[in-house]
């Protein structure tokens, strides 16, 4: 009987999750603290526990470990839930969102990275591809369902409809940094609807211009 020795795994396959995730965690506690341009891959390795070696396996420079922090981040599931009606599903979203942007990281980082993307092309890319993806996710499933009950028209310029759901809570709360009470979301949630209701429409079908 022969016992055969087995190489161990190297590379990406010694890769220890946890350490990965505490380097991400470093990241964002960096970000929210000193920025963008401040930020130094040698102060995410002190305060995430690693060397700066862990750091370069996973990510080539500061610039990748930022952009797969946002990758990581727009590819988190949408807490689109079906209530029965376009009014309750937008009172849950926004709820999310107002707890998501009172957030202090929340609130320190996004601000920095959108300046920073005025200033650095790739940044700005995948800021814009997360958008997208959120933009579209919403469009899809919160509308698509509001047009599948007859809340809303099929005609509904989706993209539109998601501008006028996410606008009022971040301009409320990431540029005038005035606070949202959770107990004001209902009346906000009834008045997007009703807005939705009479801006959004697409072309009208068969209409002839003149």
């Amino acid at each position: 009987m022969t016992t055969e020795k087995r190489r161990a795994p190297a590379g990406a396959a010694v890769l220890r999750g946890e350490i990965t995730s505490a380097i991400r965690a470093a990241v964002m506690q960096e970000l929210a603290e000193v920025g963008y341009g401040r930020l130094s891959i040698e102060a995410v390795a002190r305060r995430a526990g690693v060397s700066k070696t862990a750091i370069y396996r996973r990510w080539r420079s500061k610039l990748d470990l930022v952009l797969d922090m946002v990758s990581a981040a727009a590819g988190r599931n949408l807490p689109l839930l079906d209530t029965g009606s376009l009014l309750g599903d937008l009172e849950i979203l926004l709820h999310v969102m107002a707890r998501a942007l009172r957030h202090r990281l929340a609130s320190q980082i996004i601000p920095d990275l959108l300046a920073e993307a005025a200033r650095n092309p790739q940044i700005a890319e995948k800021l814009q591809a997360a958008l997208d993806d959120y933009q579209q996710a919403v469009g899809r499933i919160l509308i698509g369902r509001a047009v599948e009950r007859g809340e809303l028209s099929p005609d509904t310029d989706r993209r539109a409809a998601v501008d006028l759901i996410v606008g009022p809570v971040y301009w409320r709360m990431a540029i005038s940094r005035a606070p949202l009470d959770l107990d004001e979301v209902p009346r906000l949630a009834s008045a997007i609807v009703a807005a939705l209701r009479v801006a959004c429409l697409g072309p009208v079908r068969g209409e002839v211009e003149v």
